[in-house]
């Protein structure tokens, strides 16, 4: 759980995603948020294309709504509330399809193409969902985050080593430095994405 004080800053953020022209904050947004909605909605079962509409489906109800979201405490937590957006836009798409089926679809190819609205996953279903990919996503954009505030072979080791899972002593050997460097290069790196994932929650959630 959040300290109280951090409350009023996380707000401050998220009013100014009611300012449109601000380009800085909407890319900081999109950048965090777009491969968490992406991967909940192919996980709801629909195509790649489908989850491209979800996500710039999903990014414009939050530019029409935000404002109702800041005024409005008892919608709860930010991160709730996108939760939602996020699966009213994809049941959407689903119901898309389904006007879209093609005359004469056998119930074969109709249970293949367009899957009942029921078969999304209930509400607690689709929180796991969420809350598994809200961390593998908040994970994500930290180490992008980090990748791009350090030295480039500094974070080759950590990508080798932990992400690719190599031996240290294959690190080592191919990158032509000792064992120490790989070790020092994964702490530093581990701790920088980790202060980087409590940075992001702090500022979104």
């Amino acid at each position: 759980m959040f300290a109280e004080n951090s409350i009023p800053t996380r707000y401050s953020l998220l009013s100014r995603l009611q300012n449109w022209d601000d380009q800085d904050s909407w890319k900081d947004f999109f950048d965090t948020y777009w491969r968490l909605i992406y991967a909940v909605a192919l996980k709801s079962g629909l195509t790649e294309a489908e989850a491209q509409d979800v996500v710039q489906e999903t990014i414009i109800s939050v530019a029409k709504d935000i404002h109702k979201f800041k005024r409005d405490r008892r919608l709860g937590s930010f991160k709730a509330w996108l939760r939602n957006l996020t699966r009213w836009r994809i049941k959407d798409q689903l119901k898309r399809r389904a006007r879209l089926k093609p005359a004469g679809t056998t119930a074969d190819e109709e249970s293949f193409v367009t899957p009942d609205l029921d078969d999304i996953p209930d509400p607690s279903d689709t929180e796991s969902i969420w809350e598994q990919e809200w961390k593998a996503n908040l994970l994500a954009a930290a180490m992008e985050r980090v990748k791009h505030r350090v030295k480039e072979e500094h974070y080759q080791i950590f990508e080798l080593y932990v992400v690719r899972q190599w031996p240290v002593i294959r690190v080592a050997q191919t990158l032509g430095i000792n064992l120490g460097q790989v070790y020092l290069a994964k702490h530093r790196i581990a701790a920088l994405i980790k202060k980087e994932v409590r940075a992001l929650e702090d500022r979104w959630t």
